[in-house]
């Protein structure tokens, strides 16, 4: 089941605030992709009317407002396909992206400065992912993690990762503009989610408008993670026949493998605490783009400990064609037996990332 279906069935205090306020309702079934009346009311409306005083609500469940779901709806009229429109509302559902929009707006700043801690590398203990009804919580545990490694060292991480994406051949066609300051937002992104502080939603609060054109119109972007990956897969860099997919398996493995690789050159793994908790988050992460992309999380660590595999990479011209257009099947079947099954958060005996812990 996908988690935007989960998370109307699993979360008590949304759904008492859904049954209070019934517009509430109709933002989450258009977010969804249900609830519309057959020929009875126009795409982008609710399926009846929001009641008065709440028409700028953010519904509790997906973080969307009716001028969010508006503005998805236009976007499928005007620009996207159907298989766009499925992987963004998708997105837009997700209960990690949702927390994230609500904290933008509830202007929730921790108004907390991070002091990196001298701890170090020799914490060897592996920590269960936090994750509930399908959203990740950081812990004090995550946030001590996080200041072991410190900012300056996320910074040089995430940087070496765009150097890497940038010339990459697949990646990059991803990346509309390179002069946006990625790295720095990437860096800030993670030390929120391990919990030191709200320096990402605090930078997105001034980040400057940026607007790109999609087809015939002009639109929003890279204000959320969410408008992000919108960008990216209408990046005028793709390939015409790929223009506006969302994410795949193949995708992910490139972006994972770059990542890990970057965090290993810049001596990341040496915090082996630290690392082991972040492949799992990215491994949980990646599950909103495919089902199919988590069981390659761990592959994709191991990736850059052979010099052998970077030296053939570097030969092809930067490109993994080991990976690319590769059926999943066939690339599930090369991961070791225990690493193939992925079954999401919320199953009562769950697979990696969420075992610890269980």
């Amino acid at each position: 089941d996908s988690i935007a279906k989960d998370s109307l069935h699993n979360s008590a205090s949304a759904q008492e605030m859904v049954f209070q306020f019934p517009g509430l309702m109709s933002l989450c079934m258009l977010a969804l992709g249900r609830g519309r009346s057959r020929g009875k009311s126009p795409r982008g409306t609710p399926p009846h009317p929001i009641r008065k005083g709440q028409e700028g609500a953010v519904c509790p469940i997906t973080g969307l407002s009716a001028e969010d779901v508006e503005t998805i709806e236009g976007h499928s009229r005007h620009i996207l396909g159907s298989s766009a429109m499925e992987a963004l509302a998708v997105l837009q559902a997700d209960p990690d992206f949702a927390e994230e929009r609500l904290a933008f707006r509830n202007n929730n700043s921790s108004g907390e400065e991070s002091e990196p801690l001298d701890l170090a590398v020799k914490d060897l203990r592996a920590y269960p992912l936090q994750v509930t009804a399908g959203a990740h919580s950081a812990t004090q545990d995550t946030k001590r993690l996080v200041r072991s490694v410190g900012l300056p060292a996320l910074r040089r991480f995430t940087a070496l990762f765009y150097e890497r994406s940038f010339v990459d051949q697949h990646v990059d066609k991803f990346i509309a503009h390179h002069d946006d300051p990625h790295s720095e937002r990437f860096a800030l992104w993670i030390a929120e989610k391990f919990g030191d502080g709200t320096p990402w939603t605090e930078e997105r609060r001034t980040r400057p408008r940026r607007q790109m054109r999609i087809g015939h119109e002009v639109v929003d972007v890279a204000h959320d993670r969410s408008s992000a990956h919108f960008a990216a897969w209408h990046s005028p860099k793709r390939e015409p026949h790929k223009w506006g997919e969302h994410f795949k398996p193949d995708d992910a493995r490139v972006w994972m493998r770059l990542h890990f690789w970057a965090a290993r050159e810049t001596g990341m793994f040496r915090h082996q605490a630290f690392m082991d908790y972040y492949v799992r988050l990215v491994g949980h992460f990646m599950s909103v783009y495919s089902s199919k992309s988590p069981p390659f999380t761990r592959e994709s660590a191991r990736w850059s400990e052979d010099s052998n595999n970077i030296e053939r990479y570097l030969a092809a011209g930067n490109l993994m064609s080991d990976v690319l257009d590769k059926p999943i099947d066939q690339a599930l079947a090369e991961l070791p037996r225990e690493e193939r099954l992925y079954t999401g958060s919320k199953h009562p005996n769950p697979s990696w990332p969420y075992e610890l812990g269980r």
